[in-house]
C-alpha cells in the first residue's frame, strides 16, 4: 500500500503527503520512519483480511440457520417427524456419522425479587438444621448465592439447588420461589460443527474461532 492509497483509505480530509497519527495529528509522510510505515501496512493488511473473513462467517451463519430450519420443516412435512428438541435445539448427523451439526438455543436467565424470598426460607432451614446439617451442604448453598466478579448471582448454581432431595416444607417452598423467580431475558442461537475422532464415539469441535484453530 503506497502513501496515496493510505491517505484515501484512512481519511478523505487528510491532506496529500500527510498521515494522521493515533492522536489525530497530521504528520508529513517524509518524517515517518520506514519501520513505522511497514508496521502500519502490515496491520492494515491483516485487518482487511480479517474483515473479509468476518463477512464470510456472517454470511455462512445466516445460510446455515436458514438451511437447517428449511430441513427441519421439510422433515416435519414429509415424514411427520419433529427434529427440533427442547427450545428448538436440533442435532443432524451425516450419513456415515463422521460429521455432526448442532443448532443450539442458549437462553439468558436472571432472577427477580422472589429469589430473596427463597434465600430467606433457606436461611431459616439452615438455622434450624445447624446441628444436623453437615458443612458440605452449607458450603454448597453458600456458594450458590455468592455473586461473581460482576456482582451477579451464578444462575446455574442456584438452579442446581433444586436437585437436592430435602423434604422440609420451607425448602420445597424456597425451591418453588426459585423456579418462579427465573426470568428469561434473551436468547442466543449457535451452530456448532463436529467431526468424529477416528472410529470412536467422541466428536471434536470444528473450530471457527481464531484462537481455537
Amino acid at each position: 500500500m503506497n502513501a496515496q492509497q493510505h491517505t484515501n483509505t484512512s481519511s478523505d480530509t487528510t491532506p496529500e503527503g500527510y498521515r494522521k497519527d493515533a492522536q489525530g495529528r497530521l504528520v508529513p509522510e517524509d518524517l515517518i520512519k520506514p519501520i513505522d510505515k511497514a508496521r502500519d501496512e502490515l496491520v492494515l493488511e491483516l485487518v482487511a483480511k480479517a474483515k473479509t473473513l468476518q463477512t464470510g462467517l456472517i454470511q455462512y451463519k445466516a445460510t446455515a440457520f436458514g438451511d437447517i430450519e428449511a430441513f427441519v420443516e421439510m422433515s416435519a412435512e414429509e415424514y411427520g417427524v419433529k427434529l427440533g428438541g427442547k427450545k428448538g435445539n436440533v442435532s443432524l448427523l451425516s450419513f456415515d456419522g463422521r460429521y455432526k451439526v448442532v443448532r443450539a438455543i442458549q437462553e439468558s436467565i436472571t432472577f427477580d425479587e422472589r429469589l430473596q424470598a427463597a434465600k430467606s426460607l433457606i436461611d431459616q432451614c439452615l438455622h434450624d438444621w445447624t446441628e444436623n446439617t453437615g458443612p458440605e451442604i452449607r458450603a454448597i448453598i453458600g456458594e450458590a448465592f455468592r455473586v461473581d466478579t460482576k456482582g451477579e448471582i451464578r444462575t446455574a448454581r442456584v438452579l442446581a439447588l433444586r436437585r437436592l432431595e430435602i423434604s422440609d416444607g420451607r425448602w420445597q417452598k424456597a425451591m418453588q420461589a426459585i423456579s418462579e423467580a427465573c426470568q428469561v431475558t434473551g436468547s442466543k442461537s449457535y451452530v456448532r460443527l463436529y467431526e468424529r475422532v477416528g472410529a470412536s464415539d467422541r466428536y471434536q469441535v470444528i473450530s471457527l474461532d481464531l484462537a481455537g484453530v
